[in-house]
């Protein structure tokens, strides 16, 4: 059966959506959040999306993009993913030919993918001239039978436990914890350029971001921790980020963010919980083992240069 590639359109948003859940059940992803993650791409961003069918059929897919959030110029993102009962076919080189063609055609000078911890999806990437750098842990929460710690009924004094809709008109607070954490995560592609104005598009009003969900906790009427929580409408929940702030971190606030957060999941019918953490990541990594997280998948962070980087 022949293999071709071509852009995405609008009308492929389920058919890639499927494809995803089949490929990476430790993610989120809904029709809906594909579509939007395509057509409120800045320009900066630089993304193409392309999809892989086989008889009429889409198995496949790619997404390329430059990572225009990192003071490290020329970072480019080529992810491909293909149907478990397609592999094999060159449907996976074909998807990353693309993906790499575009970036190299707008000047990308590294490209940064991720594999599965399996000696074929590893394999491929090293013939594909990628080497490993870091892996990151997925963990997998049971939360409809999770023993969760409960909350204390007494907060330490000017600690307070709200959600994100609470912040109502004024996200900015949570922009800044979020973009703080996020620079410090352990990573070989930092995100340190993140603006407000991109933050509110693909976070705050990203259609998978559950705003009710996601856990803030205020010392002295200031955002010190937060728990992203992401849900897909199917019982399915995610932990999107989970952090505290410089000033507030080894005081527990992470925890209780997150375990405030799972908390409203399982009550709002959340059934199953993921999370992801760099192997590097060793409080996170912690806070989630005492939560009841048990891993699920390990993938690798892999780079190429290309050539004159």
């Amino acid at each position: 059966m022949t293999i071709t590639v071509r852009p995405f359109r609008r009308s492929d948003a389920r058919d890639v959506c499927d494809v995803r859940r089949r490929v990476l059940p430790q993610e989120i992803s809904t029709p809906q959040s594909i579509a939007w993650d395509v057509a409120q791409a800045p320009a900066a961003r630089r993304l193409r999306v392309f999809v892989a069918e086989a008889g009429g059929r889409v198995v496949g897919m790619a997404k390329a993009s430059v990572r225009h959030d990192s003071s490290t110029p020329g970072q480019g993102v080529a992810t491909a993913l293909v149907d478990p009962g397609f592999r094999g076919r060159g449907a996976g080189s074909a998807l990353l030919d693309a993906a790499e063609d575009h970036l190299a055609g707008v000047g990308t000078r590294h490209l940064h993918a991720y594999a599965h911890d399996d000696p074929r999806s590893l394999a491929f990437a090293q013939r594909r001239g990628y080497r490993r750098l870091r892996p990151a842990r997925y963990l997998r929460l049971d939360l409809a039978h999770a023993v969760l710690p409960p909350l204390s009924a007494r907060l330490p004094p000017g600690t307070e436990l709200r959600t994100a809709a609470d912040l109502g008109a004024d996200p900015r607070p949570l922009f800044e914890a979020d973009a703080e954490v996020t620079a410090d995560e352990p990573d070989d592609l930092t995100v340190d350029a993140m603006t407000y104005e991109d933050w509110l598009v693909h976070t705050w009003e990203h259609p998978v971001i559950d705003l009710d969900l996601t856990t803030v906790v205020t010392v002295g009427g200031e955002i010190a921790a937060f728990s992203l929580a992401g849900t897909d409408g199917r019982g399915r929940y995610s932990s999107q980020m989970t952090g505290s702030r410089r000033a507030h971190r080894g005081r527990g606030l992470a925890k209780l963010a997150k375990t405030a957060s799972l908390l409203r999941a399982r009550d709002a019918g959340c059934t199953e919980a993921f999370t992801s953490n760099d192997a590097e990541n060793a409080p996170m990594l912690a806070i989630n083992a005492t939560l009841g997280y048990r891993p699920f998948t390990t993938e690798w962070h892999c780079v190429r240069a290309l050539p004159g980087a």
